[in-house]
């Protein structure tokens, strides 16, 4: 029964943040939302950033197995690099918890947020750079500095996908694979 509250609790807790956001979001919101007193919140998280922080955590493990469900072992490094850039992006811009997130961090710029996105963005980099190694390992690509080929991978792939279309048309994802292999992975081929 406690596993069962304390479940609802997040739901109902994911649902406010998704909704209001970090900063606009109360702990007598997710009590009503989740249909239990606000004391019963507090038996299993002490605050509503610990909360956050649970919610975050869950979120940032989605998106690691969205990833993972592209690899394919029969591809090239470079395909399952696109691959799971491609979608973890797509999980960002679909999650309606990271829509929100990506919203308030733009608007009111929240501390809170802007660690929580720091976080997510760490993750993807360090998802990469296990890829990198791995891939280094298997000689597929040259020895290189992973953490910031990682990086740098997912930097290219945003400006593709996001800031690109700020004042261009939207490049499909055949064109972003195309210029992500002509100007960053080639460089890393044996």
């Amino acid at each position: 029964m406690a596993i069962d509250r304390r479940q609802s609790v997040i739901e109902a807790a994911t649902k406010s943040f998704s909704l209001f956001g970090f900063k606009a979001t109360t702990m007598d919101q997710v009590a009503k939302l989740a249909n239990v007193g606000k004391g019963t919140i507090y038996t299993f998280f002490k605050n509503k950033e610990e909360l956050f922080d649970q919610i975050v955590s869950t979120m940032i493990i989605e998106m690691k197995q969205e990833a993972e469900q592209v690899l394919d072992r029969e591809r090239t490094f470079f395909e399952n690099a696109q691959a799971a850039l491609y979608r973890m992006l797509k999980f960002r811009t679909q999650h309606q918890l990271m829509i929100k997130l990506l919203q308030e961090e733009k608007e009111m710029g929240t501390l809170a947020v802007q660690d929580v996105l720091t976080r997510v963005e760490k993750a993807i980099v360090l998802y990469i750079k296990q890829k990198i190694e791995e891939a280094i390992e298997k000689q597929e690509i040259q020895l290189c500095d992973p953490e910031i080929t990682a990086f740098l991978l997912l930097k290219m792939y945003i400006a593709l996908v996001s800031h690109w279309e700020n004042n261009h048309e939207p490049l499909s994802e055949e064109k972003i694979a195309e210029l992500i292999e002509l100007y960053f992975l080639r460089g890393l081929s044996r």
